[in-house]
């Protein structure tokens, strides 16, 4: 995270990642499962996704302050970083999980509006808000996959971090994609589908065809992308 002292937005991140991680470390210990290691490891999870985040805002963020926006964010990855104690303890389905889960993504949507109305959307933020949803996924997504809907769960929470590594040999999977509502439409699906298999009471039967229905979804939201970066790729 960015070093107190440097001035504007810089300072405010850093502060609020201090306050921030006090109150993960006091929320994870709350969650089931919560134990010493645990809790560490949410410490740990948040501290190393704030110093990222601080360093990509140091280098590219544009604006003079940091704004609610980028506190929204920073927030939601505290509440994803706590989630790791009750997957470390193997918890599986509970209403902790459903809570903390809930009120990640319906922050969601905040962090964006509130850039928009302060006059302070970025790139950063942008980055720093997908990178949040992708770590939310993948950690609800591995915790589902110890119920009924077995390893295709974990597959829910896999294809931004695929994307990723496969843009690393493609360069033409590099390009910056338009903005695009179906795109966020089944991201919402994705996460209210893994939201959803966090709940003690939803059925067995209706988990596999949910995660079937996400993953679908999902396939053809990344194919319209893809063939949208294949035909630019000569640009």
């Amino acid at each position: 995270m960015p070093v107190p002292g440097t001035g504007g937005p810089e300072d405010a991140f850093a502060l609020a990642a201090l306050l921030l991680a006090a109150l993960t470390g006091l929320g994870a210990a709350l969650l089931p499962g919560a134990g010493p290691l645990s809790v560490g490891l949410a410490l740990a999870a948040f501290g190393t996704g704030a110093v990222i985040a601080g360093r990509d805002l140091r280098r590219a963020y544009p604006h003079g302050r940091l704004g609610l926006c980028n506190l929204v964010t920073l927030g939601r990855l505290a509440l994803t970083s706590a989630l790791l104690v009750p997957l470390v303890a193997g918890i599986g389905a509970a209403w902790p999980i459903f809570a903390v889960a809930g009120v990640a993504l319906a922050l969601d949507g905040v962090d964006g509006w509130l850039a928009r109305k302060q006059g302070l959307a970025s790139a950063f933020g942008a980055r720093f808000d997908v990178e949040v949803d992708a770590a939310l996924a993948l950690i609800l997504a591995v915790n589902a996959a110890t119920g009924p809907a077995g390893l295709a769960a974990a597959l829910l929470g896999l294809p931004r971090y695929l994307f990723v590594l496969a843009a690393r040999g493609l360069p033409w999977m590099r390009r910056d994609l338009p903005e695009r509502f179906s795109r966020k439409t089944v991201c919402v699906l994705q996460m209210g589908v893994l939201i959803a298999l966090q709940a003690p009471v939803l059925p067995a039967a209706l988990a596999l065809p949910l995660v079937g229905l996400a993953l679908a979804a999902l396939a053809w939201s990344f194919a319209v992308d893809l063939r949208w970066l294949w035909r630019k790729r000569a640009a």
